[in-house]
């Protein structure tokens, strides 16, 4: 018996690259560093979600600036609670545990784009 490879990625293969697409949102949060969450984004990506009564909204630099700002997130614990894949679009659930005292869940609107696996669109809630 042998195995026939696809051009064509199956489920299991694009939810491996969606996760590995994620890690550079997650290792920019432990590090502080929103220059290292960067390739997870498209560059017309956009952040959505409110912060108590006030909405944080707009262009994805916000999250970078934010990051910065914040300081790493040493002791932050990640999970990847759902992702739905179709064609070349994908949202991903990532709930996300001391992000420096902070709880957060994440919904995550992605584009498959030449090859690659892009955010285009974050929007969270912040845990009281």
């Amino acid at each position: 018996m042998s195995a026939t490879i696809s051009a064509t990625p199956t489920y299991v293969e694009e939810v491996d690259a969606i996760i590995e697409a994620m890690q550079g949102y997650i290792e920019g949060g432990r590090t502080g560093s929103g220059e290292a969450m960067k390739p997870t984004f498209h560059d017309d990506a956009t952040i959505f979600g409110y912060v108590g009564p006030d909405l944080f909204a707009g262009p994805i630099q916000g999250l970078y600036d934010w990051n910065d700002e914040n300081g790493p997130a040493t002791d932050m614990v990640s999970r990847f609670t759902s992702i739905d894949v179709v064609g070349t679009a994908a949202s991903v659930r990532l709930d996300t545990d001391n992000w420096t005292g902070h709880r957060f869940t994440d919904f995550f609107t992605l584009v498959k784009f030449d090859g690659q696996w892009k955010v285009l669109s974050k929007v969270f809630y912040l845990h009281p």
